[in-house]
């Protein structure tokens, strides 16, 4: 299996690309770049879009950055990178016991938005997924303008400015 953007298994689609709802981007307005985006693709998310054939992490970032990075082990790279960046969003599970969530959230993150419920992603081709993530979500925000868009985008949950 290879490996891919956006981190959640797909059988179907046999790979792990998964695309955010979009309902979640839309309500937080434009974005610069989205560093980790899948290759296929049925809306645009940024300005500018990163797929892991151009590897991300290795080009410039400029502007305010979408992230939802690739979910496990390879999240942390990312969210390091966005974190450093220190403007943007990023959506990743909301595992607040975890090293990475106390490295790069907790002690640097500028808010949090614990999203009500679980999100259900969709399918490369724009196909709304039969299930839920798993897990809960979050969106981590770097940067005071993101903490406002956080507040003012009306997407259900309990947001923690830190």
């Amino acid at each position: 299996m290879r490996k891919g953007m956006g981190g959640h298994l797909s059988a179907r689609m046999n790979n792990d690309e998964w695309l955010t709802p979009p309902y979640i981007f839309l309500g937080l307005g434009p974005f610069d770049l989205d560093p980790c985006s899948p290759v296929v693709r049925p809306w645009p998310i940024a300005k500018k879009h990163y797929t892991k054939e151009d590897d991300g992490l290795s080009k410039e970032w400029e502007g305010r950055v979408w992230c939802n990075p690739p979910y496990g082990r390879e999240a942390e790279k990312w969210l390091k990178r966005l974190c450093e960046h220190g403007n943007g969003i990023a959506l990743i599970f909301a595992r607040t016991e975890t090293e990475m969530f106390f490295r790069y959230v907790w002690e640097k993150a500028s808010a949090v938005l614990f999203i009500r419920g679980r999100l259900i992603f969709y399918h490369v081709d724009g196909e709304r997924a039969k299930a839920n993530a798993g897990a809960p979500s979050c969106l981590v925000a770097y940067g005071k303008s993101n903490v406002n868009a956080l507040m003012n985008s009306g997407i259900d949950g309990k947001l923690i400015v830190l």
